[in-house]
């Protein structure tokens, strides 16, 4: 394991890649993500302080996802090639994203624009602070001008 420092939009996986890496945020925001065939970004996950975030392909097998580092970070890299026994760490992390995952794909087969977007103040209620809204409305399948219509409906409505 190794801990590095990256500055703001460093890339630090492209999408076919091989013998990718498990990267702990200790400090930072880092964000995974696919590119169509249209160019249109489409992001799978965010990585605050104390997640991890990563391609979940075996080493050897090219990935589908581009990582890249949103704000200043420090991250601890986790090669695939080790053995999950083999790393001593906190399970917490890969928990809350496996959880978040989960939640995200089901919210995303049924439930509503402004229930994902409540959902998304839940899980990072920080994050909307530290990015764009254009990349929270790519995070939650709608344009940024849906989001700002459910930003604007939620205050009208308090």
């Amino acid at each position: 394991m190794n801990q590095i420092k990256v500055k703001k939009g460093t890339i630090l996986q492209r999408k076919g890649d091989l013998n990718t890496k498990t990267y702990f945020v200790e400090k930072g925001l880092l964000r995974s993500y696919a590119i169509d065939k249209k160019g249109k970004e489409h992001i799978f996950l965010f990585g605050p302080e104390g997640w991890v975030i990563a391609d979940n392909h075996p080493p050897n097998v090219p990935c589908d996802l581009y990582i890249d580092a949103i704000e200043d970070s420090s991250l601890i890299i986790i090669p695939k090639q080790k053995k999950l026994e083999e790393v001593t760490f906190n399970a917490t992390p890969l928990i809350n994203r496996l959880l978040a995952l989960q939640k995200r794909v089901l919210m995303l087969m049924s439930a509503s624009a402004i229930e994902r977007y409540e959902h998304f103040m839940k899980i990072y209620p920080e994050i909307s602070k530290r990015v764009p809204q254009r990349m929270i409305a790519s995070y939650l399948g709608m344009t940024p001008e849906a989001l700002s219509k459910i930003k604007g409906d939620k205050l009208r409505n308090k």
